[in-house]
């Protein structure tokens, strides 16, 4: 029920959410506990949710966990506020602050046929996210503006709690994919280029943004899960407050040199020189006339993946059948432990969906009925508290690889080259780890260089009908000149 990091020095109570210093105080805490007959996990935090869109993320928290946690949902638009409420009232959940057969002045009339108990309750306010997240502290807080989340991260992780989760949703593509350079560097403060892996390049300049925030307040973070998926980045972190934590996460901010012949890129070390262009594991620099070489950054250079924490969103989404989501998720904690010993489904297609697991969902532009049946259910609870606080210092061999190259975009011209899952398997009979990736579907991810990776592609591709046949065509030529 407790645990202790190396780098965090207190314990952390998961059935009241207390932090306890000694560890003679934390034993009594817990025989209290148990003498009241509490022995499991309580959720019962509040949930801030900032939605472009009508509420989805709070309606699913408050359907599928019901009474266990506190939603809020926070919107400063009164058109948003309005649909929200809406949506409440489809769903069966009461708006605190009205009563349950009450109509105010923003909802209908209530019908014989939603004459139903609500499920659970939501608080709907009409409030800046900022002045929110100033007045009060919350244990889980979901960003999801219009654009940009820059605005409101300073506020977020001011009243954070301890071991508080921090969910941001960026939908800015256009700075986020070097589309407008200008404004990448004016609102995340990095420098970068299109690459042919510029989604993962988007989603480390958010987490980095993200630390810098976390940092300003002497909090740390690790990261449990950044996804970039079709018009949005989604980066979730777990708060650790301290200096101690501030510093490590501070540590993992980097600049990235970025070769643009060969589109090689290695994390610069620290404490290297400026112009130290000798880190690549190309000859660019050394063959090419110029400067071959870009720093970019600075960027996360850490993992973006929680294994444990993606297993426990798989066994979460079986529970409460979320099919549509599953698929992702195994992809993505083969890509946390860069294997491609299961062989999951692959395709960046969960979340988009409009009936969002059971929830129904009314937008501004029309309402769309469920599909689904209401799926309820309760977050499983008993888990041991010694994976809630992981150890910032990792080994770097456990950790995922930086960055990934696509097949085809280093494909031998007159070759072809072999399928993806045979390729995966030649670069693993080669002694390389390697797994696909959710950020491109032509992407590996592996630990090889781009040479030991085109070595790899050469040895297994086989010369296209086209080559072969002018190859043939040549020979006899010579042949025919020759007698």
């Amino acid at each position: 029920m407790t645990a202790s990091g190396r780098h965090v020095a207190h314990y952390h109570c998961v059935v009241c959410s207390s932090t306890i210093a000694r560890k003679t105080d934390m034993i009594s805490h817990l025989k209290r506990h148990i003498n009241k007959g509490e022995t499991e996990a309580s959720y019962s935090g509040s949930l801030e949710m900032l939605c472009d869109e009508p509420g989805i993320m709070g309606l699913q928290w408050a359907k599928h966990l019901r009474n266990t946690v506190k939603v809020t949902i926070s919107d400063i638009s009164e058109a948003c506020v309005k649909m929200i409420r809406e949506n409440c009232r489809l769903n069966h959940i009461r708006v605190d602050g009205a009563s349950p057969g009450s109509s105010g002045p923003d909802e209908p009339a209530t019908t014989d046929e939603d004459a139903t108990a609500p499920i659970t309750a939501v608080e709907v306010a009409k409030m800046d996210a900022n002045v929110m997240m100033h007045l009060r502290s919350f244990d889980y807080i979901h960003l999801d503006p219009f654009g940009t989340t820059v605005n409101y991260l300073d506020a977020a992780f001011r009243n954070v709690r301890n071991l508080g989760i921090v969910s941001v949703t960026s939908t800015d593509t256009g700075s986020l994919y070097s589309k407008s350079p200008n404004v990448t560097l004016r609102h995340y403060g990095c420098h970068i280029v299109r690459t042919e892996y510029y989604k993962e390049l988007a989603a480390r300049m958010v987490v980095a943004t993200v630390a810098r925030a976390a940092a300003r307040c002497n909090k740390g973070m690790e990261v449990l899960l950044a996804v970039a998926l079709e018009h949005f980045v989604l980066v979730v972190v777990r708060v650790l407050r301290g200096p101690s934590p501030a510093d490590e996460s501070a540590k993992r901010l980097r600049q990235l040199i970025h070769c643009q012949w060969c589109e090689e890129r290695v994390f610069l070390k620290r404490g290297s020189l400026v112009d130290d262009n000798s880190q690549l594991p190309c000859n660019c620099h050394g063959s090419m006339p110029g400067k071959t070489a870009v720093e970019l950054g600075p960027l996360w250079s850490g993992p973006l993946f929680n294994t444990g924490f993606l297993r426990r969103m798989l066994l979460a989404a079986v529970h409460h059948s979320m099919e549509d989501i599953q698929p992702l998720v195994k992809t993505l904690i083969c890509e946390s432990e860069c294997t491609t010993l299961k062989s999951f489904a692959h395709g960046p297609s969960a979340l988009t969906n409009q009936v969002e697991c059971g929830v129904v969902i009314k937008t501004l532009e029309r309402l769309e009925d469920s599909s689904t049946g209401e799926q309820p259910g309760k977050r499983k609870t008993g888990e041991e508290s010694s994976s809630i606080v992981k150890k910032l210092k990792s080994d770097a061999s456990l950790e995922h690889p930086a960055f990934y190259y696509s097949i085809h975009r280093h494909s031998i011209k007159g070759l072809n080259m072999p399928k993806l899952n045979k390729f995966l398997q030649y670069l693993t009979e080669a002694g390389f780890r390697v797994s696909r990736t959710h950020f491109d579907p032509t992407g590996v991810r592996t630990d090889a260089t781009l040479e030991q990776f085109k070595a790899v592609l050469t040895k297994y591709s086989a010369p296209s009908y086209a080559s072969s046949a002018a190859a043939n065509q040549a020979s006899l030529h010579a042949t025919e000149t020759t007698a």
